[in-house]
C-alpha cells in the first residue's frame, strides 16, 4: 500500500473555489482501480501540544493506492488532467508526501 500526502497552497482567498472543485473530483477518484483512500481535508485549530497554526490557504489529501502502479495511473486519468487545468489559477503549491509501512 502507498499513502500520499498531498499539501496544496491555494492563492489567497482561493481555498473555497478549491473545495468545490474537489466535491465533484472526489467521487471519480474514489470509483479508480487502486483507490483505497481519498479525502481532502483543511486545518482543524485546536490547542494540542505540536500543532502548528492552522493554514488558512491550505489543502491537504489523504490518499492511499493499492500500488504505485495504480497512483501513477490515476494521476494520468482524464479527470486528474482536467482538474490540474482547471485549478491552476487557484493552486499556488503542490507538494507530494509518499509513504509506505516500515
Amino acid at each position: 500500500m502507498i499513502a500520499v500526502v498531498a499539501t496544496i497552497e491555494t492563492k489567497p482567498g482561493r481555498r473555497a473555489a478549491l473545495l468545490e472543485v474537489f466535491e465533484k473530483l472526489t467521487p471519480q477518484v474514489l470509483a479508480e482501480q487502486g483507490c483505497i483512500e481519498y479525502a481532502p481535508m483543511i486545518d482543524f485549530a485546536v490547542s494540542l501540544p505540536g500543532q502548528p497554526p492552522p493554514r488558512e490557504n491550505a489543502v491537504t489529501v489523504l490518499e492511499k493506492w493499492e500500488s504505485i502502479e495504480a497512483l501513477e495511473a490515476h494521476l494520468m486519468t482524464p479527470h486528474m488532467i482536467a482538474f490540474r487545468k482547471a485549478t491552476e489559477s487557484l493552486r499556488a503549491e503542490t507538494k507530494l508526501q509518499l509513504l509506505v509501512t516500515g
